[in-house]
C-alpha cells in the first residue's frame, strides 16, 4: 500500500495537479499509511507534511456533531425538542416563498419547529448561497453578510423548505454549534478543546490558530479558468469572529483528523478515553433523516465550488452528521460508510464494515476540483485495492 499510494500522490504533485497533498489511512489500532508530497505554497520550496495545518472547512461539521451528541448524552440537548428552546434566534427563521415583482423576498412561517436532529442532517431547510441561487439573491437584496464572515447576521437566512421535508446542504450545523455553546456555557472552540481535542490528543486543531500552527500552514490555491493554480489566495476564517463557525471554521492537520476518524472506528474510544458512547456512535452512523435523500449540489456561483456529487447514482443519506452511502461505492467503500469533505478540497471517509478510514487534504479552490477530487477517489481506491 505504501508504495502504491506514494507513487500516486507524488506523481500528482510532480505534474502540478495539486500544489501539495497530505494523507493518512487508519484502522482501529493506528495509522497504516501517512505521507505528504508537494509544497505548502506552490513555488515556495516549503514542503507539505502530514503536520501541515490546513483549513479543514466543512470537515468541522462532524466534530461539531460529536460535540452536540456529547451534550445529548448528558441530557443537556434533545435531538427532537424545538431548537429555539435552546437558541431563541433560530425561532425567527422563515421559509422563503420566492420573490415579489420588486425583487423582495416573500417569507412565511415554517409549519414545524426546527430540531437539532434536522440541523445535524441538513434537513432543517438551511442552505448555502454558493449552491442556492435563491439564497444568493436573498443576500444581494438584503445585504446579509456571507457565512464565511462569521458574523451573527450571516445566520439570519430563510429556509428553503419546511423543516424535515427535504435535504439541502447549508448552515444548519452552525446553528448546532450555537446550541452547543448555549448548553455548555462555553464558546464552541473552548468546549471542543476540553471535551474532544484534549481527550483525543488533537493538539493542532482549533478555530484560532496559534503561532505554531500558523508557522506550519498551507496557503489556499485558486484554479483559474485556464486550469492553472495560483497560490496564496487571500482567504482566512476570521480569527476574532462574532461566532465560531461550527459548520466550517476549524484549522487542523490530517494527523489530527485521523484521530477523530479512529475514534469513530473504535465506537467512541480514543487515546484511552471514551469520548462518545458506543450506542451514540451507532446512532450517528445510520440514516437520521427518514425518506429524504442527498442530491447533487449545483454551483450558484463560480470561484468557490463546482457542481458536486459523490458517487452519482448511489443512494445517499445523512447521519449525525455524516453523509452515508447506502450502497457500496466504486472505490471499494462499503455500504453504510461515513464521509464528507471541506471546501478547499479536503476529504475523509470512515468504513466501519472494513474497519478502515482515510483523510486527504489539499488546499485548492473551487470545491470538487477537477484534479484534486479524482486524486482523492484514486487514493481511496488504491487503499482498498491493497488491503488484505
Amino acid at each position: 500500500m505504501q508504495q502504491h499510494l506514494d507513487a500516486l500522490l507524488k506523481a500528482a504533485t510532480d505534474r502540478g495537479d495539486v500544489p501539495g497533498v497530505a494523507a493518512v489511512v487508519t484502522d482501529a489500532n493506528g495509522d497504516t499509511y501517512r505521507n505528504a508530497f508537494g509544497e505548502r505554497v506552490m513555488g515556495s520550496g516549503s514542503a507539505m507534511t502530514t503536520d501541515t495545518v490546513v483549513w479543514i472547512a466543512s470537515m468541522t461539521k462532524a466534530i461539531t456533531g460529536a460535540a452536540a451528541m456529547q451534550l445529548v448524552e448528558q441530557g443537556k440537548l434533545d435531538l427532537d425538542a424545538p431548537a429555539q428552546e435552546t437558541v431563541a434566534e433560530i425561532g425567527a427563521l422563515q421559509v422563503l416563498d420566492g420573490f415579489d415583482a420588486d425583487g423582495q423576498a416573500r417569507l412565511r412561517a415554517p409549519k414545524t419547529d426546527i430540531t437539532l436532529r434536522q440541523l445535524l442532517t441538513h434537513s432543517a431547510g438551511c442552505a448555502y448561497d454558493m449552491w442556492s441561487t435563491d439564497i444568493r439573491k436573498f443576500l444581494e437584496v438584503t445585504g446579509t453578510p456571507p457565512i464565511i464572515s462569521c458574523m451573527n447576521a450571516a445566520l439570519n437566512l430563510p429556509l428553503l423548505f419546511d423543516p424535515g421535508t427535504d435535504w439541502d446542504y447549508g448552515t444548519g450545523i452552525d446553528w448546532a454549534g450555537k446550541m452547543v455553546e448555549q448548553a455548555s456555557g462555553k464558546t464552541l472552540g473552548a468546549y471542543m478543546a476540553e471535551n474532544l481535542f484534549a481527550p483525543m490528543d488533537m493538539n493542532s486543531t482549533a478555530f484560532r490558530m496559534t503561532d505554531d500552527m500558523r508557522g506550519r500552514m498551507a496557503k489556499i490555491h485558486a484554479r483559474g479558468e485556464d486550469g492553472q493554480l495560483v497560490p496564496q489566495m487571500d482567504l482566512e476564517i476570521p480569527q476574532e469572529p462574532e461566532f465560531e463557525m461550527g459548520g466550517g471554521g476549524l484549522y487542523g492537520t490530517v494527523e489530527d483528523y485521523a484521530k477523530f476518524v479512529r475514534m469513530i472506528l473504535n465506537k467512541g474510544r480514543s487515546n484511552g478515553n471514551q469520548v462518545l458512547k458506543p450506542e451514540t456512535v451507532a446512532m450517528m452512523s445510520v440514516n437520521q433523516m427518514g425518506p429524504n435523500r442527498v442530491h447533487k449540489l449545483v454551483a450558484a456561483e463560480a470561484g468557490f465550488t463546482n457542481d458536486a456529487e459523490f458517487f452519482p447514482g448511489i443512494e445517499k443519506t445523512w447521519g449525525l452528521s455524516f453523509m452515508i452511502n447506502e450502497q457500496a461505492a466504486p472505490t471499494g467503500r462499503s455500504a453504510g460508510s461515513l464521509s464528507w469533505a471541506g471546501l478547499a478540497n479536503s476529504y475523509y471517509w470512515i468504513d466501519p464494515t472494513r474497519g478502515v478510514g482515510g483523510v486527504y487534504a489539499t488546499q485548492v479552490l473551487p470545491f470538487a476540483d477537477v484534479k484534486s477530487l479524482p486524486l482523492f477517489l484514486d487514493f481511496e481506491k488504491t487503499v482498498y485495492d491493497n488491503m488484505n
